[in-house]
């Protein structure tokens, strides 16, 4: 799990290596038998699953309040200060001093000139976003 974006924000995300198949006992010796490639359609299907259980999850912990037409956050005693710097923190701006709220300035990489062969299979919904291209 990594807590934090390339720019030191609040970013929470996990990074996870998965098996693009699956291994088979052939006589004593373990062959690797490769799986047909994902659509992007299969993607959002299973980011859709990922969003309700962790939706689910969240509410089950106390982190969410679910309502019949909404879902929030419970009230918190977060320290003034705190919320202040998350806040900042999640939205890309500067918390404190004479540049406080305003936009991090960030340095963006030239794309590559080359363009990959790799189709990309991505699925975004809700905040949350699956990747499934990246080798």
């Amino acid at each position: 799990m990594q807590r934090f974006g390339s720019a030191a924000n609040l970013n929470i995300h996990l990074h996870c290596l998965v098996l693009d198949g699956v291994y088979l006992n052939r006589n004593g010796a373990a062959v690797f038998h490769e799986a047909a490639p994902s659509t992007v359609d299969e993607l959002e299907v299973l980011l859709a699953k990922i969003i309700q259980r962790v939706m689910r999850l969240l509410t089950r912990l106390g982190a969410l309040i679910e309502e019949p037409d909404q879902t929030y956050l419970p009230e918190t005693e977060t320290d003034g200060a705190l919320k202040a710097l998350q806040v900042a923190s999640c939205t890309y701006r500067i918390a404190l001093g004479p540049r406080a709220g305003q936009k991090v300035v960030s340095l963006q990489s030239l794309p590559s000139q080359a363009r990959s062969s790799i189709p990309e299979l991505r699925a975004n919904a809700h905040g949350f976003s699956l990747h499934a291209a990246v080798r």
